[in-house]
């Protein structure tokens, strides 16, 4: 008997030290697959900077990864050739107003869809899932282009900035879904205190979609950002409209019609700054939509 009562709890011992090494093992795996899945993505970021900072002819023959001499200049050229400080504002421009248009109206859609029944509705919602299967580029982008000559709005970033957010079904679907997690209640008691519909959207619905907004900013300016079709369509008699995306095209070819990859890496790599402010910003957002918001 005394034997059996002295190998149990070594057994159970031994089960705790079995339980801990295996959650140790799996954390281990966890971060070596993060830190993999890591490298592969900094991995182009960092051969982009490294390249960025080489002559053109150490970038062309690719002898090494560090560049032999570090040109900072070059960032100073790409600056200066691609007309930065301009297509760094068109690109804010279109950028921030798409971004707060289609939170502003892909909101109102959640909310309307989410809280009110309207003949028509399964029919919209419908519409707005088929539109996710168009492409905003190659498909419409000629019946886009003509709907902006009738407006007059074919020389301006405002015809980009109406396109890039009449495609705002990801957006939509991104909203609506947190707008269903908030509880009805909080609505009830909304009209109680004096609310009408939509009070009850800018007082209590924006509020409680403060994460679900920021995420679908980040998306959205990220999108905005990187458009490239639309602003050279609409800005290919005025240069002096032209985005980010589309100047940087300009730095292919220098002095001499030579090719000049180190700008185009020195100008991508400038690019990519306000996006990382951006999301710097954005972070925070990436959390649960709101917790506690209904005593219970």
């Amino acid at each position: 008997m005394s034997t059996l009562h002295a190998a149990a709890p070594q057994t159970a011992e031994q089960t705790a030290r079995s339980v801990k090494s295996k959650k140790l093992l799996s954390r281990t795996l966890l971060w070596l697959f993060l830190l993999l899945v890591a490298a592969f993505a900094l991995f182009p970021i960092i051969l982009a900077f490294f390249g960025s900072l080489k002559t053109n002819l150490e970038l062309t023959t690719g002898t090494t990864m560090l560049p032999k001499e570090w040109k900072f200049s070059n960032y100073l050229q790409a600056w200066n050739t691609a007309n930065f400080a301009r297509f760094t504002w068109n690109s804010v421009f279109i950028s921030v107003f798409t971004t707060v248009g289609t939170l502003l109206i892909g909101t109102m859609a959640a909310y309307a869809v989410a809280r009110v029944n309207f003949i028509g509705k399964k029919l919209y919602v419908t519409i707005q899932s088929c539109t996710l299967f168009i492409s905003i580029g190659a498909v419409v982008l000629r019946p886009q282009f003509d709907l902006m000559v009738g407006l007059g709005l074919q020389k301006s970033l405002w015809g980009v900035i109406i396109i890039l957010i009449s495609a705002h079904a990801t957006a939509f679907f991104m909203l609506i879904g947190f707008v269903r997690a908030v509880p009805r209640e909080l609505d009830e008691a909304a009209f109680i205190d004096g609310c009408n519909f939509y009070s009850v959207y800018f007082r209590v619905i924006l509020p409680l979609l403060t994460p679900a907004l920021g995420v679908t900013a980040l998306w959205t300016f990220r999108g905005a950002w990187n458009e490239y079709i639309l602003p050279l369509v609409f800005t290919m008699t005025q240069p002096a409209l032209q985005t980010l995306t589309v100047g940087l095209a300009g730095l292919k070819y220098g002095i001499g019609d030579a090719a000049q990859p180190q700008l185009m890496l020195a100008g991508a790599c400038l690019s990519m700054l306000p996006m990382i402010v951006v999301y710097i910003f954005a972070n925070k957002s990436f959390m649960q939509m709101t917790a506690g918001s209904v005593k219970g």
